[in-house]
């Protein structure tokens, strides 16, 4: 027995664990799965030792460079000749010949190699573009199998790391970071343009489709949003909203998929190049929500959308994030007290340009919040607003008084200005009296008079418990001081007595 385990511990191992090699040779297919052992999409400095929906790179010793591909086999390149010149019995032949050739890999960082075969690549997949977009008709599923499978080889890379990553050094401000543009730019939009042909064409059939355009392939694609070239991210942002609207079987995956992306940003890394792309498609999703609105909607807006406010860098997607949050509150009006309480919860102490973006955000949820919910989180949600007027940054203070020139977010305070106005009335006082800024200062004065305007009764009430609080507040602070005098007059004759 013992012999017996120790000839299987020699056993040879198998032929895709063999396959090392830098690009993928056309013709290897099995079922459908991609099995090329270069295909990966994150890289070691991006995502931990278990990261989901990926297939992570090896950190590798040295810098972190990616390697070359490997040449293609002498010959292997070929110039084919155009659809147009070969007879229709023939063209699937030839459109299968053109994806083969298209699955080799090029290194696009020097721009003198492989320059004939480059261009006959890039030739190649000009024309696979133009063959689907004119809907010449349905491809054999050997083809579409095979083309799946080059888009992934030219798609799924492994995405090189940041510059603070590469070189150690601290990391800077995601918004003053120059993006990194793929060398490989011009090959890659064509691949891009290729997959969304397909994707919309009216020939390609979704249960064919679907066997590659799999939960697989789907993963992999979020994995690509992490890149740091914008025009990539914008292909990739059409591709996926397509494939959510085409793919009815994918959409539940899709969500979640994305929602994991959402907490490893939020709770992990607050570090990730697409999440703006991601809430663009989610506007959309959100837009189509049937009502009444199921509870794993609801669970994504508590758990994933609401704390996308946490991280320091939310200027960068905020104005994706303000349009799902608003959205979510137009689909179901009753979930603007759970909305408000979130932002709340959320709310910056010391980034003021964040304070800014929240009242913004702040404003259009209240646009669409009805009396009962806003009765509901109306008390904390004034006393945060009191605090806005009352801040030294003049920005702050003058975007919280810009509220009162929304007629809706009027409407709300004065059917219920007898539980809003005592609570601001003070803040409002201490602006007139002493803040430095003059524009602060004259928009304050209109509110002031708004609310005197609303209810004098109610106004002159709050003006008296003003006045009583800061006369009882006089008073301590002079009994305070006779009692310090007091004191050192004890002390001075202790001093003299010793």
């Amino acid at each position: 027995m013992f012999n017996k385990i120790i000839k299987r511990g020699h056993k040879k191992g198998s032929k895709s664990e063999d396959s090392t090699a830098g690009y993928a040779p056309p013709g290897n297919r099995s079922s459908g799965v991609l099995s090329t052992s270069n295909v990966v999409v994150n890289h070691a400095s991006r995502v931990g030792p278990s990261g989901s929906g990926g297939t992570n790179c090896a950190p590798l010793p040295g810098p972190a460079i990616a390697a070359a591909p490997s040449p293609p086999p002498a010959g292997a390149i070929e110039t084919l000749p155009s659809f147009r010149d070969v007879p229709v019995s023939e063209r699937q032949a030839l459109l299968l010949r053109k994806v083969q050739i298209c699955c080799y890999q090029f290194d696009f960082r020097d721009t003198l190699k492989s320059v004939r075969e480059k261009e006959i690549k890039r030739q190649a997949l000009s024309e696979l573009v133009d063959y689907i977009q004119s809907g010449a008709g349905k491809m054999h599923e050997n083809v579409q199998e095979e083309m799946v499978r080059m888009v992934s080889i030219n798609i799924f890379r492994c995405l090189p790391p940041s510059a603070h990553e590469n070189s150690g050094t601290e990391a800077i401000d995601p918004e003053e970071e120059e993006p990194y543009l793929e060398p490989a730019w011009p090959h890659l939009q064509i691949v891009y343009e290729l997959l969304l042909r397909y994707v919309v064409s009216q020939d390609t059939d979704i249960k064919v489709a679907k066997r590659y355009i799999n939960h697989s392939f789907v993963l992999k694609l979020l994995d690509m949003f992490d890149s740091e070239d914008p025009r990539e991210r914008e292909y990739l942002k059409t591709i996926l909203h397509r494939i959510y609207g085409k793919f009815m079987v994918h959409r539940p995956f899709i969500r979640k998929a994305i929602n994991n992306i959402f907490y490893r940003f939020i709770y992990e890394t607050e570090r990730h190049a697409g999440i703006g792309e991601l809430l663009e498609i989610l506007g959309s999703i959100i837009n189509g929500f049937a009502l009444p609105m199921k509870e794993e909607h609801k669970l994504f807006l508590v758990r994933a959308l609401i704390p996308l406010h946490k991280p320091k860098h939310v200027a960068i997607y905020h104005q994706q994030l303000s349009y799902c949050i608003t959205q979510f509150v137009e689909k179901d009006y009753k979930l603007a007290d759970t909305v408000i309480r979130g932002l709340l919860k959320y709310w910056p102490v010391t980034n003021c340009q964040k304070e800014v973006l929240f009242l913004g955000e702040l404003e259009e949820v209240l646009e669409a919040t009805q009396t009962p919910e806003f009765q509901r989180c109306m008390s904390p949600l004034f006393r945060q607003i009191a605090r806005c007027l009352n801040s030294p940054h003049f920005q702050v203070a003058e975007r919280a008084l810009f509220l009162w020139n929304n007629e809706h977010i009027v409407s709300l305070i004065a059917q219920n200005r007898n539980a809003i106005l005592p609570i601001i009335f003070e803040a409002l006082e201490k602006n007139i009296q002493s803040h430095w800024n003059q524009a602060v200062h004259g928009l304050t004065i209109n509110v002031r008079k708004m609310f005197l305007e609303m209810d004098v009764e109610l106004f002159d009430n709050c003006q008296r418990q003003y006045e009583e609080k800061q006369a009882g507040a006089k008073e301590l602070e002079a009994r305070r001081e006779s009692a310090w005098k007091r004191l050192e007059e004890v002390a001075g004759e202790d001093m003299i007595a010793v």
